[in-house]
């Protein structure tokens, strides 16, 4: 397993939480998400086997968000 932090912008509500935590989750390969909301980060815990940190990327663009 990997982990990182990913700076992310936009994120501003609790509805922004469960898009981002939602659709990450959803990713095969992805074990942990978590947004913390006030420092603008997500933490993600994934299996690089299974799936890419650019495809974690992509997904959260897709939400309407921009990591940075």
């Amino acid at each position: 397993m990997e982990k990182t932090t990913l700076n992310v912008t936009g994120m501003s509500c609790g509805h922004c939480v469960m898009a981002v935590e939602g659709s990450v989750g959803e990713l095969s390969g992805v074990k942990q998400v978590k947004v913390h909301l006030t420092e603008g980060k997500v933490d993600v815990e994934f299996n690089p086997e299974e799936v890419t940190l650019e495809k974690i990327k992509e997904t959260i663009d897709d939400q309407g968000y921009e990591v940075v």
